[in-house]
């Protein structure tokens, strides 16, 4: 009767320790086989860096405007996400984020604006120039298509255009155009 209860408590015993080895073998291979993101991937990518010309802080000039609006355009999240944080003058400001996807290289973007308005976007960028094309709905429910354009003309310029479409990209229309200036060349 001794032996018998020796045994069953041996064999519990063996039973919890290979649960609790397992437990810790899954805890260890977790992260690596859910594709744990080396915070470096980023700062690393080519393909992450290639809006980087737009770094910086800039003073902003478009047309109807007398006083320059502030653009700052700075990384986020270890480099991942490119942030640019804008006021526009009478009291309108606003965030533009744009960020690489390894997973399906793509670029995709977001604006969100103080006055409720949000847009989403999926783009490309080359060298010294980006393209992003994304829906929205107007305040009277008409559909359009939205393009917005980044382009450095020099080291210490940047145009950014927003062009809208309502008949899916054959014709567009010039919502803005600024002309960026670095603020301190």
């Amino acid at each position: 009767m001794k032996q018998t209860i020796v045994v069953q408590v041996s064999r519990r015993f063996r039973s919890c320790f290979i649960i609790v080895a397992i437990g810790v073998c899954f805890s260890l291979a977790l992260p690596c086989a859910l594709g744990a993101a080396d915070p470096a991937q980023c700062s690393a990518n080519p393909d992450s860096r290639q809006l980087d010309f737009w770094l910086g802080d800039w003073a902003v000039t478009y047309p109807g405007v007398s006083i320059p609006s502030r653009s700052k355009v700075y990384l986020e999240l270890d480099k991942c996400l490119l942030v640019e944080s804008w006021e526009g003058g009478k009291d309108h400001s606003g965030k533009n984020m744009f960020a690489y996807s390894s997973d399906d290289k793509s670029w995709h973007g977001m604006f969100a604006d103080n006055q409720g308005r949000v847009h989403v976007f999926e783009g490309k960028v080359a060298p010294g120039a980006a393209e992003f094309l994304g829906p929205s709905i107007g305040s009277d429910g008409q559909a359009f298509l939205n393009r917005i354009k980044v382009v450095r003309v020099s080291p210490n310029k940047v145009q950014q255009t927003w062009e809208k479409s309502s008949d899916k990209g054959a014709t567009w229309t010039m919502e803005f155009r600024g002309e960026y200036s670095r603020a301190n060349p």
